[in-house]
């Protein structure tokens, strides 16, 4: 049975990232491509690493760090309990949302004090039309 392979080209195109991309994500340790050709040149890559670069730009799109990412990913990789995987996924996952929802409440402090200067301009304006059309 063939065993799916790909190309470096492949992935990146696959995953819209750059070639660039794929060899950073290489060497932080998150895809364990195969060697091959002169000198080892070119770089062969399994379903495994497939799998390891969808589930490293999903941990991306939740903020979670390339270590963080890395040490989970390397978690699942492993066959032991799935329960310390999962309390470290509950965990991070925690610590993200915490940062997101105190990054939202900023947010929408600055929100709030953009509308009342919006607010105070349009008063200025509407007496500065009033004074002039007087």
């Amino acid at each position: 049975m063939a065993t799916t392979t790909y190309t470096i080209s492949d992935l990146a195109k696959e995953f819209d990232l750059t070639t660039r991309a794929m060899r950073f994500y290489e060497d932080m340790g998150l895809l364990r491509p195969e060697r091959s050709g002169a000198a080892g040149r070119s770089r062969v890559y399994s379903a495994r690493d497939r799998t390891r670069l969808k589930l490293t730009l999903r941990a991306k799109r939740l903020g979670l760090s390339l270590a963080e990412a890395r040490e989970l990913i390397d978690m699942y990789d492993s066959p032991r309990d799935t329960g310390p995987q999962l309390k470290k996924f509950l965990a991070i996952l925690g610590q993200h949302r915490k940062q997101l929802e105190e990054q939202m409440d900023d947010m929408q402090a600055n929100l709030e004090e953009v509308r009342a200067h919006e607010r105070e301009a349009r008063a200025l304006l509407a007496k500065t039309d009033k004074a002039r059309q007087a």
